[in-house]
């Protein structure tokens, strides 16, 4: 039971066992830069970016931090935050520049020096197959709604897994598919930008497909015994009044049961089929599909930022769509027309999202209590706000505080029987993030956009003490 209005989630002292992961996440896209280098190909973000209005001030992945670039230089600085895990992706066009054909051995080197430079510094490689990045040659040809495409990754998962399989300690074969399926095909906010409800649909269930099938072909190629998962942004929903049942229900089908159902317990959900009725009859799904996809997993990576507010829509007045993510004239709900996401409780991060770390609590709780048997990973938590460099020096108390606090509600989870086993902040650095650009910034370390220096905020430092001392320090001057 969590005590919502009464504890604030800001204990200090509490204390982590030593085998809990500490570290931190990044992505390819928004973080590598080098787009053009090593014959790497092009991507649908690196197209939808640069198409005029479609991410805010025009920007651009193309240099992005320079981490390819920079790569000793920021190995070097993981050490010196005393990272025990870093979880990247792998950027499928610098492996397949057409999504097909053989791999290219520069994009295969870069990711072996990644590799061998975390392991060298005795930080734990956690590599994720795809974080966004479809090679645009796969979306010219159907992308994630044609069912080809999931044989492809497929064959790219492989591929990975002959290369890294003897290093790599844990393999993510898709970060946030629902951000894949329904912002890249039904709301159209994301690459490729799409606003057709059945395709987005048809895309969650290929995902689905090339999850199943990534895991075999990764299981077959891997030789080190690594961990097998993958990463889900899950949404903790919650209703307005009593009368609001069906609209949680619907939500929650499709935000966290179109995925973890499926591949959990090898089955859709009937709340997800009859939610979207009017959209679809799912005659994609096909033969042994809900076999291929429920495969066994040593981890499920959690994904948290906030909570989702819901309640069915009187159809009096304008409907109210606050569900965190930009709203460009389509939906990313295909079949929740009877919706609406109300405007949440502050305080807020900079990208209007509510602070609840009781909802990270409620929400791993639920999970244990749904998949008892299934270890969970926290893969990314974080929040952006405006920093201000004073002197050099970067105070950013409020970050420090929201991390705090989603750890402490993690430390509480596994008081009450979840098997936690680690926790990712997201991010390491400032970054492009997504539509919005190099607007908002999640890193623990500062990037200068024109110089591309970096430099460690104050959280970074936090989150430091925190990993040498396994303890939950305080944070000065907390904000009320």
């Amino acid at each position: 039971m969590t005590m919502t209005g009464t504890y604030d989630y800001r204990e200090t002292g509490l204390c982590f066992p030593t085998n809990f992961l500490l570290g931190a996440a990044t992505a390819s896209y928004q973080v590598e830069g080098g787009f053009a280098e090593g014959r790497r190909g092009p991507s649908i973000w690196d197209t939808f970016s640069k198409t005029p209005g479609k991410v805010w001030n025009g920007d651009t992945g193309d240099v992005a931090v320079d981490h390819y670039h920079r790569l000793e230089e920021d190995l070097d600085l993981m050490k010196e935050l005393g990272l025990e895990a870093y979880r990247f992706s792998i950027a499928w066009p610098r492996i397949q520049p057409q999504g097909v054909g053989q791999p290219l051995r520069d994009g295969i080197d870069f990711y072996d020096r990644l590799v061998d430079g975390l392991l060298t510094r005795g930080i734990q490689p956690i590599a994720t197959l795809y974080h966004w990045d479809l090679p645009q040659a796969l979306e010219d040809a159907g992308g994630w709604p044609a069912r080809d495409t999931a044989y492809r990754f497929a064959d790219y998962a492989a591929m990975m897994g002959q290369a890294l399989g003897d290093r790599v300690a844990t393999w993510s074969t898709l970060n946030e598919p629902w951000c894949t399926a329904y912002l890249g095909y039904g709301s159209g906010a994301h690459a490729p930008g799409r606003t057709d409800p059945e395709a987005a649909l048809q895309a969650v269930h290929h995902l689905n497909l090339a999850h199943g099938l990534g895991i075999q072909r990764l299981r077959e190629t891997a030789s080190n015994s690594p961990q097998y998962s993958v990463t889900l942004n899950f949404h903790q929903v919650r209703s307005v009044d009593e009368y609001s049942h069906a609209a949680v229900v619907a939500i929650d089908a499709l935000a966290n049961q179109a995925f973890t159902r499926p591949m959990l317990r090898g089955e859709y959900p009937r709340d997800l089929i009859d939610t979207t009725a009017s959209v679809t009859d799912w005659s994609f799904v096909i033969d042994d599909d809900m076999e291929q996809i429920h495969q066994p997993l040593d981890l499920l990576g959690v994904n948290y930022y906030s909570t989702t507010t819901v309640r069915t829509w009187d159809r009096e007045g304008t409907k109210e769509r606050h569900d965190g993510h930009k709203d460009v004239g389509g939906s990313a709900w295909p079949g929740a027309d009877e919706v609406e996401f109300v405007q949440q409780d502050g305080p807020y991060t900079a990208m209007g999202w509510n602070i609840a770390p009781d909802g990270l609590e409620d929400l791993l709780v639920s999970l244990h209590q749904k998949f008892p048997d299934q270890p969970l990973m926290i893969t990314e938590n974080g929040a952006a706000f405006d920093d201000v460099v004073e002197a050099g020096l970067i105070h950013d108390v409020e970050r420090a505080d929201y991390i705090r606090r989603h750890l402490v509600a993690a430390h509480r989870a596994i008081s009450r029987g979840v098997d936690l086993r680690g926790y990712l902040v997201w991010s390491l650095f400032d970054n492009f993030e997504w539509g919005y650009g190099y607007s908002k910034r999640f890193g623990i370390v500062r990037v200068d956009y024109e110089t591309l220096e970096r430099l460690p905020k104050d959280s970074a430092s936090w989150f430091a003490e925190l990993i040498r001392t396994r303890r939950i320090p305080g944070v000065a001057s907390i904000p009320r």
